[in-house]
């Protein structure tokens, strides 16, 4: 499956706990990534300074849904189920 362009609801929905350039302590779930250019793609695509674990995300029917606001929903969802849950 492929992302669908413009979407980014994995790059603004969900929180990264991995450093990212412009964010050194990470994304709060809920707030646009810094390295999201207009359109909404990825400005560390295929860059070693993109965090492994956004390489390591990848789209799915479940997660992706039909629209973006079926992802969005999805991904707050799994956001709020999985709160407090990082490693300490």
């Amino acid at each position: 499956m492929e992302c669908r362009i413009g979407c980014a609801a994995c790059c603004i929905v969900i929180s990264i706990s991995s450093p990212i350039p412009g964010m050194p302590e990470g994304k709060p779930a809920g707030v646009r990534c810094v390295q999201l250019t207009a359109d909404n793609r990825c400005g560390l695509f295929g860059s070693p300074e993109r965090p492994a674990v956004c390489g390591s995300l990848r789209p799915s029917e479940e997660m992706c849904g039909q629209s973006n606001e079926e992802a969005y929903a999805y991904l707050a969802a799994l956001e709020r189920a999985t709160a407090g849950n990082e490693k300490r």
